[in-house]
């Protein structure tokens, strides 16, 4: 089933999204040459401790760290380790979590780690957060899950590749509902299978971790044997982006933004919902 929040538990929502917030802005800093994904893990736990909250992703089915480190053909669930180092060039998705007061906050997001991108990653990054945005931007009263699923899909879809051919929506992870639990349903597909049908109902109270993952090439991954890190099966590059978002009876809220959304959806015409913690 999936949980419909009062007021209250999106308030502590936003106090674990905040928490999120923070622990990207650090870890951002840290994505420095030289530096292992290991640190930037002790850098996630340091601002969870400073801010009193319990990380939602270590020992979560068994997983080792804080933060998922997806580096390069990595797609998702990186491990954090002091063997990897990162480079000049790399492409980093790092996806962090927090627990406030028994409530989660989920987000992602890709990081250029120094310099020497191509246009094409850049690129590939910046269709894969645009299309993360359109998908925010469905999420409102009346509208269906699906309708997530095809503003996600059809922006991707719409964008040319700079070297040619298509991206890879990967097909195997999606987004999902959130609250007093990590994962719950819905489970949020990145384009529109038919078969699925329509989906639920959009209403106040639902919670969803909207997260396109978007490769240069294949849709499909296989797992390591390591049971946690996915790779694309072709090798090809990936970007990962995502919020936590609460549909209000006045419009979403981004609980993983420090502005709530609110400049990204004024773009697309979008009000959101006032901050419940002012």
């Amino acid at each position: 089933m999936v949980e419909i929040k009062t007021p209250e538990q999106i308030a502590k929502m936003r106090e674990a999204g905040l928490v999120v917030a923070a622990m990207h802005e650090a870890c951002a800093a840290a994505a420095v040459p030289g530096a292992t994904t290991k640190d930037l893990d002790e850098v996630a736990a340091k601002v969870l401790a400073d801010h009193g909250a319990k990380p939602n992703f270590l020992g979560y089915g068994g997983f080792p760290g804080n933060i998922c480190t997806s580096v390069n053909d990595v797609v998702v669930h990186g491990i954090p380790s002091k063997e990897t180092v990162l480079k000049a060039g790399d492409l980093l998705s790092i996806d962090a979590g927090a627990i406030i007061d028994g409530w989660h906050g989920d987000a992602a997001l890709t990081v250029f780690v120094g310099e020497g991108h191509s246009a094409e990653l850049r690129e590939l990054s910046r269709v894969t957060e645009e299309s993360m945005w359109a998908g925010i931007a469905a999420m409102r009263k009346g509208n269906r899950l699906v309708d997530v699923s095809k503003a996600i899909e059809s922006y991707i879809r719409r964008q040319p590749r700079p070297a040619g051919g298509k991206y890879g929506i990967i097909e195997d992870y999606g987004g999902h509902g959130i609250g007093s639990q990590m994962h719950m349903d819905p489970h949020l597909l990145n384009y529109v299978e038919r078969r699925r049908g329509r989906g639920p109902k959009l209403v106040p109270g639902m919670c969803l971790a909207i997260e396109p993952m978007v490769s240069l090439g294949t849709a499909r991954t296989h797992v390591l044997s390591d049971e946690w890190t996915v790779k694309t099966n072709d090798g090809t590059w990936s970007s990962h982006w995502e919020h936590s978002i609460a549909l209000t009876e006045q419009g979403p809220l981004v609980l993983t933004a420090p502005d709530g959304g609110r400049a990204k959806l004024a773009e697309l015409g979008v009000e959101v919902a006032p901050d419940p913690l002012g």
